[in-house]
């Protein structure tokens, strides 16, 4: 089974993308390649990650031309905002997931397995191994969502409700968010052609009438809710361990050192989120002494 490993990325987020690509060249066996998924603005710099398995591609390549960076006139040019006619402007996280989406319509693999920038593959791992016969292992944490989960989760549940023709949601609900997960390829097509079949227009416009949508929470009740699970099997068992907050380990080195000894057995890589602010020196350092 083929695996389109899928990232998407920006410039700020380059040097842990590059420590992604050395990981993944080290650890990742079986039959793959990796997509990095950029603005056109960032193409360039990305060129620099390519190679025999690792392809840039621009998003224009993926997306609607009605969907355009502009520079954020609140950020001094710092920052950049898509937008589109029909609904709010969009930051760089919302187009990512758009990106990721797209690609399903674009690769022939049969897997799809998206990576966020800032993961490290830290065990060896061959993506085929999520495969049992002819269903996908998809990461699904039962009735993680409740009453006292961040608003974030309850919108994005009210979005899914909305694009998919579901609903209304009812708590506790399941969640499918993590760093490191797997779509089957062709399921991610039934998914947008759903959309476009259920509101009659391109999937983008669908997802983008909120800015508050989760893609991953999108294709997990996609499969669960619409498709009851064809082609499947839930598992809880998460591949990346991820530092979600600030306060979850100490500062500094001695609580980089005990986030990476806490992971689970079945965890194949580790993601610590950029906004947290490790320093990618010391994160680079600690895992080239683990390996040594």
């Amino acid at each position: 089974m083929p695996t389109a490993i899928v990232t998407a990325s920006y410039a700020n987020d380059f040097e842990r993308c590059r420590l992604l690509c050395e990981s993944m060249d080290t650890r990742l066996k079986g039959d793959w390649r990796h997509y990095i998924l950029v603005a056109p603005f960032d193409v360039a710099l990305f060129r620099q990650l390519e190679g025999p398995r690792r392809t840039v591609i621009d998003e224009r390549d993926l997306l609607p031309r009605w969907l355009r960076a502009i520079p954020d006139p609140l950020s001094a040019g710092r920052r950049k905002l898509w937008i589109n006619p029909y609904g709010m402007p969009l930051r760089g996280w919302h187009v990512q997931q758009l990106r990721r989406l797209a690609l399903c319509r674009h690769i022939e693999e049969a897997t799809i397995l998206s990576v966020d920038s800032d993961v490290v593959l830290l065990r060896d791992f061959d993506p085929a191994k999520l495969w049992q016969g002819d269903r996908l292992t998809l990461y699904r944490k039962d009735g993680a969502i409740g009453t006292r989960m961040a608003s974030n989760h309850l919108e994005w549940l009210a979005h899914s409700d909305r694009l998919l023709g579901l609903g209304p949601y009812r708590l506790p609900a399941n969640d499918y968010i993590n760093t490191l997960i797997a779509w089957r390829t062709d399921t991610c097509r039934a998914l947008l052609s759903h959309v476009e079949a259920l509101h009659g227009r391109n999937w983008v416009r669908s997802v983008i009438r909120s800015r508050q949508f989760s893609e991953c929470m999108i294709y997990g009740r996609f499969v669960h809710e619409v498709l009851m699970g064809e082609g499947h099997i839930a598992s809880p068992d998460a591949l990346c361990h991820v530092l979600w907050s600030e306060d979850s380990y100490a500062p500094g080195v001695d609580g980089l050192k005990r986030f990476m000894a806490d992971m689970a057995p079945h965890q194949i890589g580790i993601g610590i989120q950029s906004f947290i602010g490790h320093d990618l020196h010391q994160i680079r350092d600690i895992i080239h002494q683990r390996a040594a």
